[in-house]
């Protein structure tokens, strides 16, 4: 495993990407109504991305540090943007989105060479349109974020982020998405280590000054397990239960966590 503690100067360049990212999300929530398309979302945050300098991160994304976009397998968009029972990676399309629909928006940009990444899970039409059960969902998955944030000190471990978002799903009866997780974050979207959501038998590596994570909670209203759909991207819950992701970049510092992906 190889773990990188980024400068002063290399954060500030993933502050630039990660300020992007968080002007996409902002973004996208103002522009979500009933009949707006998951395409037209894309399109939004794509031109956003560019004419701030950023480059859309997922966009021909093969994994790893991989991206070719004759390739048939690259992910074709610039956003993930998923559904109801979709957990990650939904591509973008036709389909419009209906009023109480909960709405899961990933975006990465790469800035002069370093990465952001966040999430947010948002409900179209306000939680007012939505039941009772969706709109706790979302809330208990933000919660859990946070939670996983403030466990991100100095001194303390990787198990410790993991316990405190575990935490919040296990008082509220959420279940866990176990086969994905929070990843270390920097030149590329995804380094080591990996920030499980779920306590393991191993607490990982000490966090120090330096390290940069992107947390990334993902809580759904029925079972744990997901299956991938035949696009070979779009994730869903394996009982067609809601889910909701909420992801943050962040650096950690010797006064504690600082959050990367934000407009301040």
């Amino acid at each position: 495993m190889h773990i990188t503690r980024k400068s002063k100067a290399e954060i500030a360049k993933m502050r630039s990407a990660g300020r992007i990212v968080a002007e996409v999300l902002a973004l996208l929530e103002e522009e979500l109504r009933p009949g707006v398309s998951t395409s037209e979302l894309d399109r939004l945050a794509e031109r956003h991305i560019r004419a701030s300098n950023g480059i859309p991160s997922f966009l021909n994304y093969l994994g790893g540090r991989r991206y070719d976009a004759r390739d048939p397998h690259a992910y074709p968009a610039s956003t993930c943007i998923s559904i109801d029972d979709e957990i990650v990676h939904g591509i973008p399309g036709d389909r419009e989105i209906r009023a109480g629909q909960i709405v899961s928006v990933d975006v990465g940009v790469i800035y002069d060479g370093w990465h952001g990444d966040g999430a947010r899970s948002f409900i179209c039409a306000g939680e007012a349109a939505a039941t009772p059960a969706a709109a706790a969902l979302v809330q208990a998955t933000r919660l859990g974020l946070m939670a996983g944030i403030a466990a991100a000190i100095p001194g303390s471990r990787i198990g410790h982020i993991s316990a405190a978002v575990e935490d919040v799903a296990l008082a509220g009866g959420y279940g866990i998405v176990r086969h994905y997780v929070g990843h270390g974050i920097g030149t590329s979207m995804h380094e080591d280590p990996q920030v499980p959501n779920f306590r393991s038998r191993s607490n990982g590596i000490e966090l120090v000054p330096g390290i940069c994570l992107a947390i990334e909670p993902m809580f759904t209203l029925g079972s744990e397990l997901t299956r991938t759909l035949d696009d070979g991207w779009t994730v869903v819950t394996s009982d067609g239960s809601p889910a909701a992701h909420f992801e943050h970049t962040i650096v950690v510092t010797a006064n504690g966590p600082q959050i990367l992906t934000t407009v301040l």
